[in-house]
Protein backbone atom coordinates (compact mmCIF):
# COMPACT_ATOMS: atom_id res chain seq x y z
CA UNK A 1 0.00 0.00 0.00
CA UNK A 2 2.79 2.42 0.83
CA UNK A 3 4.31 1.73 -2.58
CA UNK A 4 1.09 2.89 -4.22
CA UNK A 5 1.08 6.10 -2.19
CA UNK A 6 4.73 6.73 -3.10
CA UNK A 7 3.92 6.21 -6.76
CA UNK A 8 0.93 8.56 -6.52
CA UNK A 9 3.02 11.25 -4.86
CA UNK A 10 5.70 10.89 -7.55
CA UNK A 11 3.01 11.31 -10.22
CA UNK A 12 1.78 14.42 -8.42
CA UNK A 13 5.30 15.85 -8.28
CA UNK A 14 5.41 15.71 -12.07
CA UNK A 15 1.90 17.12 -12.37
CA UNK A 16 1.75 19.95 -9.86
CA UNK A 17 1.09 22.42 -12.67
CA UNK A 18 -2.23 20.65 -13.31
CA UNK A 19 -3.52 21.12 -9.77
CA UNK A 20 -5.67 24.06 -8.79
CA UNK A 21 -5.06 23.19 -5.13
CA UNK A 22 -1.94 21.02 -4.99
CA UNK A 23 -1.97 20.84 -1.18
CA UNK A 24 -5.51 19.44 -1.15
CA UNK A 25 -4.65 16.92 -3.86
CA UNK A 26 -1.54 15.82 -1.99
CA UNK A 27 -3.41 15.47 1.30
CA UNK A 28 -6.15 13.48 -0.42
CA UNK A 29 -3.54 11.19 -1.97
CA UNK A 30 -2.04 10.49 1.45
CA UNK A 31 -5.47 9.52 2.79
CA UNK A 32 -7.20 7.96 -0.24
CA UNK A 33 -6.29 4.37 0.66
CA UNK A 34 -5.74 4.88 4.38
CA UNK A 35 -8.58 2.42 5.02
CA UNK A 36 -8.31 -0.49 2.63
CA UNK A 37 -9.85 -3.91 3.01
CA UNK A 38 -10.01 -5.89 -0.26
CA UNK A 39 -13.55 -6.38 -1.42
CA UNK A 40 -15.14 -3.76 0.83
CA UNK A 41 -17.25 -1.24 -1.05
CA UNK A 42 -16.76 1.54 1.50
CA UNK A 43 -12.97 1.89 1.66
CA UNK A 44 -12.97 5.38 0.15
CA UNK A 45 -15.82 6.58 2.38
CA UNK A 46 -14.03 5.24 5.43
CA UNK A 47 -10.75 6.84 4.27
CA UNK A 48 -12.55 10.17 3.75
CA UNK A 49 -14.08 9.96 7.23
CA UNK A 50 -10.65 9.24 8.71
CA UNK A 51 -9.23 12.24 6.85
CA UNK A 52 -11.99 14.48 8.15
CA UNK A 53 -11.39 13.36 11.76
CA UNK A 54 -7.60 13.63 11.46
CA UNK A 55 -7.69 17.02 9.78
CA UNK A 56 -10.19 18.31 12.36
CA UNK A 57 -7.71 17.32 15.06
CA UNK A 58 -5.11 19.35 13.15
CA UNK A 59 -7.46 22.39 13.15
CA UNK A 60 -8.04 22.32 9.39
CA UNK A 61 -11.16 24.29 8.48
CA UNK A 62 -14.38 22.39 7.80
CA UNK A 63 -14.56 23.58 4.19
CA UNK A 64 -10.98 22.45 3.55
CA UNK A 65 -11.69 19.05 5.15
CA UNK A 66 -14.77 18.68 2.94
CA UNK A 67 -12.77 19.54 -0.19
CA UNK A 68 -10.17 16.92 0.66
CA UNK A 69 -12.83 14.32 1.47
CA UNK A 70 -14.51 15.01 -1.89
CA UNK A 71 -11.20 14.32 -3.65
CA UNK A 72 -10.77 11.07 -1.73
CA UNK A 73 -14.29 10.00 -2.67
CA UNK A 74 -13.49 10.61 -6.35
CA UNK A 75 -11.10 7.63 -6.15
CA UNK A 76 -14.14 5.33 -5.98
CA UNK A 77 -14.07 5.65 -9.77
CA UNK A 78 -17.86 5.42 -9.89
CA UNK A 79 -18.40 8.66 -11.80
CA UNK A 80 -16.48 10.85 -14.22
CA UNK A 81 -15.23 13.78 -12.14
CA UNK A 82 -15.93 17.25 -13.47
CA UNK A 83 -13.63 19.11 -11.09
CA UNK A 84 -10.03 19.49 -12.39
CA UNK A 85 -8.45 18.42 -9.07
CA UNK A 86 -10.75 15.39 -8.85
CA UNK A 87 -9.81 14.50 -12.43
CA UNK A 88 -6.15 14.79 -11.50
CA UNK A 89 -6.38 12.60 -8.40
CA UNK A 90 -8.33 9.94 -10.32
CA UNK A 91 -5.76 10.01 -13.13
CA UNK A 92 -2.93 9.73 -10.62
CA UNK A 93 -4.66 6.79 -8.92
CA UNK A 94 -5.04 5.04 -12.30
CA UNK A 95 -1.55 5.86 -13.59
CA UNK A 96 -0.43 2.31 -12.79
CA UNK A 97 -2.62 1.06 -15.63
CA UNK A 98 -0.32 2.83 -18.10
CA UNK A 99 2.92 1.63 -16.51
CA UNK A 100 5.42 -0.55 -18.32
CA UNK A 101 4.10 -4.07 -18.98
CA UNK A 102 6.46 -5.45 -16.33
CA UNK A 103 5.31 -2.98 -13.69
CA UNK A 104 1.66 -3.47 -14.61
CA UNK A 105 2.03 -7.26 -14.36
CA UNK A 106 3.59 -6.82 -10.91
CA UNK A 107 0.57 -4.72 -9.94
CA UNK A 108 -1.81 -7.39 -11.23
CA UNK A 109 0.02 -10.08 -9.23
CA UNK A 110 -0.34 -7.91 -6.11
CA UNK A 111 -4.08 -7.56 -6.77
CA UNK A 112 -4.37 -11.35 -7.01
CA UNK A 113 -2.54 -11.71 -3.68
CA UNK A 114 -4.94 -9.26 -2.06
CA UNK A 115 -7.81 -11.47 -3.17
CA UNK A 116 -6.12 -14.82 -2.59
CA UNK A 117 -9.11 -16.06 -0.59
CA UNK A 118 -11.30 -15.76 -3.71
CA UNK A 119 -11.43 -18.92 -5.84
CA UNK A 120 -9.56 -18.54 -9.10
CA UNK A 121 -12.58 -18.90 -11.39
CA UNK A 122 -14.49 -16.19 -9.51
CA UNK A 123 -11.47 -13.90 -9.32
CA UNK A 124 -10.78 -14.23 -13.04
CA UNK A 125 -14.37 -13.34 -13.95
CA UNK A 126 -14.67 -10.40 -11.58
CA UNK A 127 -11.24 -9.01 -12.40
CA UNK A 128 -11.94 -9.27 -16.12
CA UNK A 129 -15.23 -7.41 -15.56
CA UNK A 130 -13.41 -4.59 -13.73
CA UNK A 131 -10.72 -4.31 -16.40
CA UNK A 132 -13.28 -4.46 -19.23
CA UNK A 133 -15.20 -1.65 -17.52
CA UNK A 134 -12.09 0.50 -17.57
CA UNK A 135 -11.37 -0.43 -21.16
CA UNK A 136 -14.94 0.45 -22.22
CA UNK A 137 -14.52 4.05 -21.12
CA UNK A 138 -14.13 6.51 -23.97
CA UNK A 139 -11.17 7.93 -22.02
CA UNK A 140 -9.46 6.26 -19.09
CA UNK A 141 -7.62 9.47 -18.21
CA UNK A 142 -9.46 12.78 -17.97
CA UNK A 143 -6.53 15.21 -17.98
CA UNK A 144 -4.91 15.78 -21.35
CA UNK A 145 -1.46 15.23 -19.85
CA UNK A 146 -2.24 11.78 -18.42
CA UNK A 147 -4.27 10.86 -21.50
CA UNK A 148 -1.33 11.62 -23.79
CA UNK A 149 1.15 9.77 -21.59
CA UNK A 150 -0.79 6.74 -20.38
CA UNK A 151 -3.95 6.09 -22.43
CA UNK A 152 -2.46 3.80 -25.10
CA UNK A 153 -0.17 1.83 -22.77
CA UNK A 154 -3.08 1.43 -20.32
CA UNK A 155 -5.33 0.05 -23.03
CA UNK A 156 -2.60 -2.36 -24.13
CA UNK A 157 -2.05 -3.51 -20.53
CA UNK A 158 -5.78 -3.92 -19.90
CA UNK A 159 -6.28 -5.96 -23.08
CA UNK A 160 -3.29 -8.16 -22.27
CA UNK A 161 -4.50 -8.71 -18.72
CA UNK A 162 -8.06 -9.49 -19.81
CA UNK A 163 -6.68 -12.02 -22.28
CA UNK A 164 -4.59 -13.63 -19.52
CA UNK A 165 -7.70 -13.95 -17.34
CA UNK A 166 -9.54 -16.02 -19.96
CA UNK A 167 -10.03 -19.47 -18.48
CA UNK A 168 -7.84 -22.12 -20.07
CA UNK A 169 -9.65 -24.12 -22.76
Amino acid sequence: MLGHIEQCLAELDGSLHLAADADAVETALWFHDAVYAPGRPDNEARSAALAIRSLADAAVTPSRRDSIARLILATRHDAVPDDPDAQLIVDIDLAILGASPERFDEYERAIRLEYRQVPDSIFRKRRADVLQGLLARPRIYRTDSFHARYELPARDNLLRSIHSLDPPS
